[in-house]
């Protein structure tokens, strides 16, 4: 019942979250079909308030392959013109490309390497400036990171 939940409130967030299916849900993770892509999504552990943007993170995978693994995430806050924004999987950090509130993974060797880092196990968190120079971080589990992924793919 938990993972139900939580899948459905993956899907619920924006318009764009609403189109697709969960293909299943486990752990902190679920697997959504949108048809053109399939995503391995989950929502940061600090819940957002009510009206304001939950923060999400996840895999896309196309069927083109264009797109294989890319790590995404939609943040709470717009960021600092400039700054930059880190996921930390475990002690591992990543430097991603920022734009404005969404983060994305540098390219098809660093997706890899955030995959497998996933896999590991864990925790990971996405660090960031917010518009106004305060840091914010949004953290996530991975428990049921891998099966989600492997779905997703």
């Amino acid at each position: 019942m938990r993972a139900l939940l939580a899948a459905l409130m993956l899907m619920t967030p924006n318009a764009a979250l609403a189109r697709g299916g969960v293909i299943h849900a486990g752990g902190g993770w679920a697997p959504v079909d949108r048809g053109s892509v399939c995503e391995a999504l989950s929502r940061s552990e600090k819940l957002a308030a009510k009206g304001k943007v939950q923060a999400v993170a996840g895999f896309a995978f196309s069927p083109d392959r264009r797109s294989w693994g890319e790590f995404h995430a939609r943040l709470s806050r717009v960021t600092r013109p400039g700054s930059s924004a880190i996921l930390h999987v475990g002690n591992q950090p990543f430097l991603l490309v920022v734009r404005g509130d969404q983060v994305w993974s540098r390219g098809p060797g660093q997706e890899r390497a955030i995959i497998e880092a996933a896999r590991g196990g864990g925790r990971m968190r996405v660090n960031a400036r917010a518009s106004r120079g305060v840091r914010f971080i949004h953290p996530y589990v991975l428990d049921g990171a891998p099966t989600a992924i492997d779905a997703a793919a």
